[in-house]
């Protein structure tokens, strides 16, 4: 996983960042994220779980999740986490979106994740091939409560195809709903 992603996003500073509060050691020994600099590959910053795809991998496949965001922010780290502390429990796929409690960022309308493939950075990213399998990296795209609901009421591709037409700056914390 570390090669893929070093790789993948070469001429980037990388390095871990490990969430020591909550009970992550204890349910995923070892997990971390990868903190990936901004570089070549991506203006942006970019954060990675490793460990993540010890979880439940007869109910979801092997996953480990990602997200992105304008400037380096705890708040990045801490969310990759959760999510895999989260999917521990309650597997995670593409497609599912689940609350979050609180604004994703301050400012934010987005309280809710979108579990989707890694759209900004496409297959060659999402796909980790190792000696006895794969791992898919997922994104998690911060959403709003009413993107949510027309993912649940209209389905992934609305939500998607709304998305993409706006033109959605998915780093902007205080961007307006596609809703």
């Amino acid at each position: 996983m570390d090669a893929h992603v070093g790789t993948f996003f070469e001429g980037h500073a990388l390095d871990r960042v490990a969430w020591d509060r909550g009970p992550i050691q204890r349910d995923l020994p070892g997990f971390a994220v990868t903190r990936i600099g901004p570089g070549p590959k991506t203006d942006l910053w970019v954060y990675v779980s490793r460990g993540a795809w010890t979880a439940s991998p007869e109910v979801s496949g092997h996953v480990e999740f990602m997200t992105l965001g304008a400037v380096d922010n705890p708040r990045f780290p801490e969310l990759v986490t959760m999510t895999a502390h989260y999917h521990v429990s309650y597997p995670l796929a593409a497609g599912h979106t689940f609350p979050i409690g609180e604004p994703w960022l301050p400012g934010s309308l987005c309280e809710h994740v979108l579990v989707s493939r890694p759209y900004p950075f496409g297959p060659a990213f999402e796909v980790c091939n190792f000696a006895n399998g794969h791992v898919h990296i997922l994104w998690l795209l911060p959403i709003t409560a009413a993107e949510r609901e027309l993912r649940h009421r209209d389905g992934l591709e609305a939500l998607e195809s709304r998305c993409e037409r706006s033109g959605l700056e998915y780093w902007v914390p205080d961007r307006a709903s596609v809703v």
